[in-house]
């Protein structure tokens, strides 16, 4: 019988002890990050740890990527700050919650597979932009509890050292051995200084307190009317928007570390799922965070039961290791996070940029510049995509191309090269000579395709001159969606359905 969750299937490799590991890493560098968002948004902490649990749990078990993480992140949490501080946080509950309900209708129509449509200098420039905010928002740690200003002396120079002391055992334990993470090591290592010489340094309590009880049941006391689903829907559509952008852009990065494909909308059916728990369970919601899932990767962490552990072990700590982890530094924790910035960027953008179209440089650099600037990952992907769309859009027009003969019997052929759409109909148009050309032409498609509105008004348009002219066109080997397009054009042109080819996309299933 096949697994239906692929969780305890002995059938896979499956390392245990490096899933159980990495889980406890992961969770470790989870629960600042999370704390950090829910105070910088105005929340309660707890609300923070809530969401990373509920986020993590869920979407370890049903999500469709083993080996991603998802919490609380930042992304999401900063989409909802202008509501919290406008109408509260019940408000926020019920919005997390109506976005969780839009992010299931998108896995449920199937709509997940336009990640697709993300091209790789997009995908550069949103890598390597989230490099940059991870590394700069660590620097924030290098300031004084409570929005204080830079640390000074002793302070400072403990807090680098141990830092560094982090980054060197992370970059040298692997070349000693891999048997545990590294990331974990360097943490317990830095702990246990910093406890057994009794060293005053910034600690996890410091951020906020992580003891609380389970997260509780509780619906959002808000009105149920349609003035309130008017006030939080623009809310819960650019929440869902930028966790789906995100979450996607993560699976498509775990795809290409892993060598392995994950299913994009059982993805958005579960991140959706954990969000509507959030939103009746004390969570501030979330996506999944690459920071977190490339400690996971790095780690060894390939199947669902790293994820799980992480959940599970922040409950845990919520429930009764506060008072050991709130002793954990948070220079282990930046240390920890500055490599995972290192490791996150594309250095190899570098090599290559010589060998790239200049395009393609420019929409790079612009993402992660919108990525960096505004933190709005939504935007900078749009932006990007659009970029690159109208780029192929241009060059593709300039392609389209006409061989033209005349057979025995007079009649001339245009064989078309190159699709028909938006952008290349005027120059298409410029192929034909209606006042020269015989009485009958015929115009092929076999290497080109009908492919809009524009198009197919332009076809209209070329019909009816050479109409009006006393000439007659005939139209073959269109594609059965293009003749079913030029169905108004059918009084004037002749469309011959032999040899038509048919087009059909990828479809979402995983063999």
């Amino acid at each position: 019988m096949k697994a239906i969750l692929n969780l305890f299937d002995f059938s896979q490799k499956i390392n245990y002890k490096n899933e159980i590991l990495a889980g406890l890493t992961v969770a470790m560098t989870m629960i600042p990050e999370s704390l950090s968002f829910a105070i910088l948004a105005g929340f309660p902490p707890l609300v923070g740890l809530y969401a990373a649990f509920i986020m993590g749990l869920v979407t370890a078990v049903l999500g469709g990527r083993p080996g991603m993480v998802s919490g609380g992140a930042g992304a999401t949490v900063v989409v909802l700050i202008a509501l919290m501080q406008s109408h509260g946080i019940e408000y926020v509950f019920a919005a997390v919650a109506l976005a969780g309900v839009l992010q299931i209708l998108v896995g449920v129509f199937k709509l997940g597979k336009f990640i697709r449509l993300v091209p790789n200098p997009v995908m550069y420039g949103f890598v390597n932009g989230l490099a940059v905010i991870i590394f700069m928002s660590q620097l924030e740690q290098f300031k004084s509890a409570g929005g204080g200003g830079w640390l000074t002396g002793t302070t400072l120079y403990i807090m680098a050292g141990l830092v560094a002391l982090t980054i060197a055992i992370v970059v040298l334990l692997p070349k000693l051995t891999k048997a545990v993470p590294a990331s974990l090591v360097a943490i317990i290592v830095v702990f246990a200084i910093v406890f057994g010489f009794g060293i005053e340094t910034k600690t996890v309590e410091d951020i906020a307190s992580v003891s609380g009880g389970f997260p509780p049941f509780h619906v959002p006391d808000i009105a149920f009317n349609i003035e309130t689903l008017q006030l939080i829907f623009p809310y819960s559509l650019i929440m869902a928007a930028v966790g789906l952008t995100e979450g996607l852009l993560t699976l498509s990065l775990v795809d290409e570390i892993t060598g392995t494909r994950g299913n994009s909308n059982r993805e958005c059916v579960a991140q959706g799922s954990a969000n509507i728990l959030n939103g009746f369970f004390y969570g501030m919601g979330g996506c999944p965070m690459i920071a977190q899932t490339l400690v996971n990767l790095s780690a060894g962490a390939r199947a669902r039961l790293a994820g799980i552990v992480a959940a599970l072990t922040i409950l845990l700590i919520i429930l009764f290791g506060a008072p050991i982890i709130g002793k954990v530094p948070i220079a282990a924790l930046v240390g920890v996070m500055i490599m995972v910035a290192i490791g996150t960027f594309e250095w190899a953008s570098f090599s290559i940029i010589n060998k790239m179209p200049r395009h393609d440089i420019i929409t790079g650099i612009l993402v992660a510049v919108i990525t960096v600037w505004l933190h709005n990952l939504a935007l900078a992907v749009l932006i990007g995509v659009v970029i690159s769309a109208l780029v192929f859009a241009w060059e593709s027009a300039k392609r389209i191309r006409a061989r033209h003969y005349t057979d025995s019997e007079g009649v001339k052929h245009y064989e078309i090269y190159g699709p028909l759409f938006f952008a290349s109909t005027t120059v298409f148009m410029e192929k034909f000579d209606v006042e020269a050309d015989p009485d009958v032409i015929i115009i092929d498609f076999k290497e080109s395709r009908i492919a809009d509105m524009s198009a197919i008004e332009t076809i209209n348009n070329l019909t009816a001159k050479y109409s009006k002219a006393g000439k007659t066109v005939h139209l073959r080997h269109l594609s059965e969606d293009s003749r079913r397009l030029l169905a108004n054009a059918r009084a004037v042109v002749d469309v011959n359905i032999i040899e038509d080819p048919t087009y059909k996309v990828v479809t979402d299933k995983v063999k």
